[in-house]
């Protein structure tokens, strides 16, 4: 943007930063909140200067690796191996609460 006559560049608000950047106003007052992007605070509300839209853009860049990526699932974690041997283990659902309760009283008049 230009500055005005002044010299005075123009100031945006959180939502303006918020559609500049593609995200909500709530993570741009967050941030700011947080100190973790740069702002101004005039007359109690967050304000930012082009500059400051170039500081968090740069603050939140991420860098490419260097060299071919390992594997196409960047995020997945390594399976341990499924063995077939031994057996399996039966898994039998405890009745709720409620039943247990109701059983006790009567479980315990033998």
């Amino acid at each position: 943007m230009m500055a005005s006559p002044n010299g005075i560049r123009p100031l945006h608000r959180p939502a303006d930063v918020a559609r500049l950047l593609g995200c909500s106003e709530w993570w741009v007052k967050e941030q700011a909140r947080q100190r973790r992007i740069p702002y101004t605070w005039i007359g109690g509300c967050y304000r930012f200067t082009d500059e400051h839209v170039a500081e968090i853009v740069r603050r939140f860049e991420v860098a490419p690796l260097s060299g071919p990526p390992a594997a196409s699932t960047v995020n997945a974690k390594p399976r341990a191996p499924q063995t077939t041997e031994g057996a399996a283990t039966v898994l039998v659902a405890r009745p709720p609460g409620r039943l247990r309760r109701q059983r006790k009283p009567s479980s315990q008049v033998s």
